[in-house]
């Protein structure tokens, strides 16, 4: 296991990468950034399907793993200072209600947002295929 968290996102997903590039730049999370396609992901206890829905948040202690908006909350929650409390905030109810909300349309419609591509809304299995 890492001795930082973890955050797992769609390496294939222009939307995904160029957000994650954003967080970086801004937020200055301590975590490793890792397209799931080149993780262990048998090892970090995450499915493929789970991987390929939702960005996903391994803990180094216990193994703990979140997704979703919660994973997102941990980023923010693992930054700068100023952007702490923006993650509490989305722990918070009936904030984590929208939030979960807001981030399953966007994770469904990642392939419609400015960097994505088709592929993004493709079962992993199914991309880069040449008859599509």
């Amino acid at each position: 296991m890492a001795s930082q968290p973890i955050l797992l996102f769609d390496g294939d997903c222009g939307f995904c990468s160029r957000t994650i590039e954003v967080v970086q730049r801004t937020v200055r999370p301590r975590v490793q950034f890792v397209p799931w396609q080149h993780a262990d992901l048998t090892a970090l206890k995450v499915t493929e399907d789970r991987a390929n829905r939702e960005v996903i948040w391994v803990s180094p202690v216990g193994g703990k793993v979140y997704g979703g908006q919660r994973a997102l909350s941990a980023v923010l929650m693992s930054g700068r200072k100023r952007w702490w409390w923006l993650g509490f905030v989305l722990l918070m109810p009936p904030v984590n209600w929208m939030a979960r909300g807001v981030y399953r349309v966007v994770a469904k419609n990642r392939h419609r947002l400015p960097g994505g591509t088709v592929a993004c809304s493709l079962p992993a299995h199914m991309r880069g295929k040449s008859d599509l």
